[in-house]
């Protein structure tokens, strides 16, 4: 779609650090926009003409396209708007856009301004910051009242034989929170700065070396490796350690006696990138601790891991430009999908 009469941006907009585009309201699509708008969206500006708002949003973004659209017919009516808006370039990397729509003219006309930025490396660092002291407040505040009272109890039950059980609660649960204490070092390192480590390799390798350090640990497990098409990842410690706590945490909640783990890699069939699934065959995972990861306020019961483990995965890939994704099996088992961008 060429740029409708009247609607051409000028020239003087594309040395502006902020994107601007002219959005058709009934639409949704772009009818003009300066270089920043290119920059931010990850696509040629001739090209964005011709997308729709889906194609450009992430998949995995809750909010569907209808949410843009009504945000949209709103600033046309004279309400102006601001949000986020969760954004998947074409090179299938990830980013956080700011929005702010008002309208052009009047209400007849169906075209509205959207000033754009980028808002990927604040938001996260934010996001991370909520979470990572959620992890501080709740988990290692739990756990420590735990030990306090087994302690508490033991004392007072010195002469009693329940006083062996107590004290064994009391090792578990320090080696618990011994766990979590070495998760919090994992997300503190991923979340200030991963990337002077990152070196390219293949990812059947890099999966290879996590898994040969399992099995040492885990030496009854079959840990299965399956790739489907040669695919080269940046690793750093961040990828180690994500893939360490998915392939643990499919070990630790299995009651077989000879666990199954299988880990698949290929290519996303969306954007190509390096697609790591590990598939177990547990208890699915709680929906309400899959919402947790995005939601700092929810105060939901982490009962898988040690309780840092999924956030861990999630900080430390995110931490690479990738994504995780949790999904249920039928009938039990859970998938458990690393997305790391191809290049």
């Amino acid at each position: 779609m060429l740029p409708s009469e009247g609607s051409t941006l000028p020239p003087v907009l594309n040395r502006l650090h902020t994107g601007i585009a002219v959005y058709d309201s009934a639409s949704g699509a772009i009818l003009d926009a300066n270089e920043r708008v290119s920059e931010i969206l990850g696509y040629p500006r001739t090209r964005l003409q011709e997308l729709s708002v889906a194609e450009y949003t992430a998949n995995t973004y809750p909010h569907a396209e209808n949410v843009f659209y009504d945000r949209l017919a709103a600033a046309a009516n004279g309400d102006p708007q601001q949000f986020m808006w969760r954004v998947k370039r074409e090179d299938g990397e990830l980013v956080w856009i700011q929005m702010f729509a008002s309208q052009e003219r009047s209400a007849a006309d169906r075209r509205v301004y959207v000033e754009m930025r980028d808002i990927t490396r604040h938001y996260e660092t934010r996001h991370k910051a909520e979470l990572f002291w959620r992890i501080l407040r709740h988990n290692l505040r739990n756990e420590a009242a735990i030990i306090t009272g087994c302690v508490e109890q033991a004392m007072d039950r010195s002469e009693d034989e329940a006083c062996e059980e107590i004290l064994s609660t009391i090792l578990a649960r320090g080696e618990k929170l011994g766990g979590i204490a070495t998760s919090v070092k994992q997300i503190e390192q991923a979340a200030i700065d991963s990337q002077p480590d990152v070196v390219r390799c293949s990812a059947k390798s890099a999966i290879r070396d996590v898994v040969d350090q399992i099995a040492i640990e885990y030496p009854d497990v079959d840990i299965r490796v399956n790739e489907r098409s040669r695919m080269s990842v940046a690793v750093n410690s961040a990828f180690d350690h994500a893939v360490t706590h998915a392939i643990k945490n499919a070990i630790v909640h299995n009651d077989e006696e000879n666990p199954v783990v299988d880990v698949d890699i290929g290519p996303s069939p969306n954007t190509g990138r390096v697609e790591i699934c590990i598939k177990d065959t547990n208890p699915q995972i709680p929906p309400e601790e899959v919402a947790a990861l995005s939601s700092p306020t929810a105060t939901t019961s982490t009962s898988h891991g040690s309780g840092t483990g999924l956030f861990v995965i999630k900080w430390c890939i995110e931490s690479l430009g990738g994504e995780v994704m949790f999904e249920p099996r039928e009938p039990v088992g859970n998938t458990v999908s690393l997305l790391l961008p191809p290049k």
